[in-house]
């Protein structure tokens, strides 16, 4: 799965994590200095509502640096352990998670927006005259030069996002493809090649898109988030705390991991066990086209009421799954009113600023919620890997897992009855 599109990938995992850290630490300790030591004029930093955003002197800074730290792990690779995939496993990374960062910083534009935009509106209501209709006009002037252009940068992101996640399966493919005359005793290996590579594929776009997305938008809107608390003084129940909104937000995070972790324990061993049945269903089938003493109806009727039993199961998990679930979705919506109310109530904020702190709480929240929106792609995943785990033990020659000698032994079993 990864030693086919990356170039050793557990020294490469860890390489990338220590020499990210490298780059964050020293970009908060020292990045002002050696920004403006090359010549970017660095001293007023804030965030620009339009399009000038993305070409001051510190967005620039930060491109040129990101770019110089990519460059720096891409040749460091291509000089130690050259890779047929490195130009797609490397680079593309690094650039999918600058687009994902670009993005993120949009949100960060618009969120922006929102405080003068809800100010004036609030303003007008109060029929003052204090606020022109041409005011308000300008600001949708704004929003709409902001908003329309990333839409065409979406679109591109998501269609590079798609080449590199097939990039990814064609490396995954060639690599099975090579060692199929090894792989071809086990069970499943022409579903596993082409179906659960597909779907390997699929799902890290989704999840991997997601991934990135969340931790840039932590990085951009949690100082965001910090800087809106010195509105808040104090909160129901925690009272007056450092950062209060920021520590809302991670902790209704956590709370809504572990509950969800621990409604789903079991869904992860059904869904593998899932493919377990309808490929044992599937291959009966197969046989059966083949050969008349093969596909017998008691016994693919025995077969299928495998099948029944574990969707059966699997139902009834993901009752009490979603239940735990969706109650933590709709809480979610209001839980930040819920805890800004004596803020609002005392008129500490306008409506501009509560709207600023609602969409950035929203986006800190949401990013800690990772887990929780994808919990059924994670399952789902988890299962997959769990397949293509017994074609990376059949390639080095180690033990099948456990479940699949299980699986094998059950087969063999089956089989002793037919001539």
């Amino acid at each position: 799965m990864f030693k086919s599109f990356f170039p050793r990938p557990r020294l490469f995992v860890l390489s990338a994590i220590i020499w990210s850290a490298i780059l964050i630490t020293v970009w908060y300790a020292q990045g002002q200095n050696l920004g403006e030591a090359l010549g970017f004029d660095l001293s007023e930093q804030s965030t620009v509502i339009g399009l000038g955003h993305f070409v001051t002197p510190e967005f620039l800074w930060f491109d040129a640096y990101y770019l110089l730290g990519t460059m720096a792990f891409y040749y460091f690779w291509r000089l130690n352990s050259p890779h047929s995939w490195q130009n797609w496993s490397i680079l593309g990374s690094a650039l999918l998670i600058y687009l994902s960062y670009a993005s993120v910083q949009v949100s960060v534009v618009i969120n922006a927006w929102y405080g003068p935009f809800y100010d004036d509106i609030q303003k007008a209501l109060a029929g003052n005259g204090d606020v022109t209709a041409e005011t308000l006009y300008m600001h949708f002037i704004v929003f709409c030069s902001i908003a329309f252009p990333y839409v065409a940068f979406i679109i591109g992101n998501r269609f590079f996002t798609s080449h590199f996640i097939f990039r990814w399966r064609s490396a995954m493919n060639d690599y099975y493809i090579d060692r199929w005359n090894k792989l071809r005793t086990v069970e499943g290996a022409s579903q596993r090649v082409q179906e659960d590579t597909m779907r390997f594929g699929a799902i890290m776009e989704g999840l991997g898109v997601s991934l990135v997305d969340s931790l840039m938008t932590l990085i951009a809107f949690l100082p965001v988030l910090a800087a809106l608390s010195v509105h808040v003084e104090s909160m129901p129940i925690v009272g007056a705390i450092p950062y209060p909104l920021v520590v809302l937000s991670i902790a209704w995070a956590i709370f809504g991991t572990l509950l969800l972790l621990v409604a789903g324990i079991r869904l992860p061993g059904l869904e593998f066990k899932n493919q377990r049945v309808e490929a044992a269903f599937r291959k009966e089938l197969v046989l059966g086209e083949d050969s008349e003493t093969r596909g017998q109806p008691i016994k693919l009727a025995e077969l299928f009421q495998n099948v029944r039993k574990n969707y059966f199961r699997i139902y009834i998990h993901y009752t009490y799954f979603n239940l735990f679930r969706y109650m933590y979705f709709q809480a979610d919506n209001v839980i930040a009113y819920v805890f800004l109310i004596p803020t609002i109530v005392s008129g500490r904020i306008t409506l501009g600023i509560m709207n600023q702190i609602l969409r950035a709480f929203g986006q800190v929240a949401s990013s800690f919620q990772f887990l929780v929106a994808s919990w059924t792609s994670i399952i789902e995943l988890i299962s997959i890997y769990k397949r293509l785990q017994a074609f990376e033990a059949t390639i080095d020659d180690q033990e099948l897992p456990k479940i699949d000698q299980e699986f094998l032994e059950r087969c063999a079993y089956f089989l002793s009855f037919y001539p």
